[in-house]
């Protein structure tokens, strides 16, 4: 039996949790016969159901501010000192499990470099492959070239690690060509596709919010979505002031990191509107999602998959710091015309009405994403895990598809409210 670990940092929201569980989930399903351990980053791990075969170690969490910087979340440490038992838990519970193939998430030496002496371990011990798994887009090409400068970031992928997937796609963002990867970088990376999050709507149904209003289903809502909520409360206030169309629901889901101070405002101005409803953490959004006629969001990675891989007309006000990423991706799947882009510049409750009014009068084109852009990086990642575990592949997952470059297919952007170029 092959022993997997995965380990996500989680500092911000709940992206990072979200994708390495989607990856355990797939793996876990597979052929690989797999013992699975994630680490994760915050204790609302907890709060998701993990499938047979996968289990969690909870780490002390950081908390991450604007400007970026980490401190701790709970504890009563100083930073450094928490770094230190983050690690020293990390290296005993992967001692233990010593684990066939570990993926880490996003940051190749770790939160505050935590996975250094974790890393030298396991390579000492020399029976560990390891991954980096780095989302689409990490960031503007000149902070990423930077940052990994700074951080010697090449230096440890040289060193520690045996392969480098992204979950993207490579027509819609070609990040070694962006981040000047170094050749030997390059070489062993793999595009996987974007990460279908589909795959859970088979368990989505026990796990729906438990105050989830059955009127939703009866009647048309547009659902507004803030990703973990941290910094969720400029678009959760203008989504609850906006006058929603005729005939139509509003659903805010806030997410768990949504200061109370701002929780409270929200809630008092939604009391205002009976056809607006708010909820808190939804640890399966899916279902919501599927059911919406459209739907408002920030740009993280999880939130635009979910929306694309199940059809949904969207308009995304992306995040603009301490990163770009919500912002550039936003802007390469708009001129795809797979979504709607208002800047966060622009956001105010008079411009989510006209969007909402000017799609319920024309909804996008029938066109699926999935004739646009690769959703197959779950499939990827099974074989691709599988190769480095020694394990045959038999299934292609390279089917022919449009050039993204000129699809053939462009949403028409609406003309009748206030939208970033």
């Amino acid at each position: 039996m092959a022993r997997i670990a995965l380990y996500s940092h989680d500092t911000m929201g709940l992206g990072h949790l979200r994708r390495n569980q989607l990856i355990a989930q797939t793996l876990a399903a597979s052929s690989l016969d797999a013992s699975i351990l994630t680490i994760a980053g915050v204790h609302e791990a907890g709060l998701f159901a993990m499938p047979p075969g996968v289990d969690r170690l909870t780490l002390p969490a950081y908390r991450k501010d604007q400007g970026g910087g980490y401190a701790p979340r709970s504890l009563r440490l100083g930073t450094a000192a928490l770094t230190a038992l983050r690690a020293q838990v990390m290296g005993a519970a992967l001692e233990s499990f010593e684990p066939d193939l570990l993926i880490v998430d996003n940051v190749p030496r770790g939160a505050l470099e935590e996975l250094n002496p974790v890393l030298e371990r396991l390579k000492a011990r020399g029976r560990t492959r390891c991954v980096l798994g780095l989302r689409d887009i990490l960031d503007s090409p000149e902070r990423v070239r930077k940052e990994w400068r700074r951080r010697m970031n090449i230096s440890a992928i040289r060193k520690y690690y045996d392969a480098v997937w992204i979950y993207g796609d490579q027509a819609v963002y070609d990040a070694t060509r962006e981040y000047a990867l170094p050749p030997d970088i390059a070489e062993k990376t793999r595009f996987t596709g974007y990460l279908d999050p589909t795959l859970r709507l088979g368990r989505a149904d026990a796990e729906l919010h438990p105050s989830l209003p059955e009127r939703f289903a009866e009647q048309p809502f547009t659902l507004c979505v803030v990703g973990g909520g941290q910094d969720g409360r400029a678009i959760g206030e203008a989504f609850v002031q906006a006058q929603l169309p005729p005939g139509e629901r509003g659903v805010l889901v806030t997410g768990p990191f949504l200061p109370p101070e701002d929780r409270r405002r929200i809630a008092a101005l939604a009391a205002h509107n009976p056809r607006m409803s708010v909820l808190g953490l939804l640890t399966e959004p899916m279902r919501l999602i599927q059911g919406a006629c459209r739907v408002i969001a920030m740009g993280g990675y999880n939130s635009v998959m979910e929306i694309l891989s199940l059809g949904k007309s969207a308009l995304v006000v992306p995040r603009d710091r301490p990163r770009l990423e919500q912002r550039i991706r936003a802007e390469r799947l708009r001129h795809l015309g797979l979504l709607d882009l208002l800047g966060s510049e622009e956001l105010d409750p008079r411009s989510l009405s006209r969007w909402m009014h000017a799609d319920a009068r024309a909804p996008h084109a029938s066109v699926h994403p999935r004739a646009q852009i690769d959703l197959l990086g779950l499939d990827r990642v099974r074989i691709l895990a599988g190769e480095l575990l020694g394990r045959a592949t038999r299934v292609p997952i390279d089917p022919p598809r449009p050039d993204l470059r000129d699809s053939g297919f462009r949403h028409t952007p609406r003309t009748d409210y206030a939208i970033a170029s």
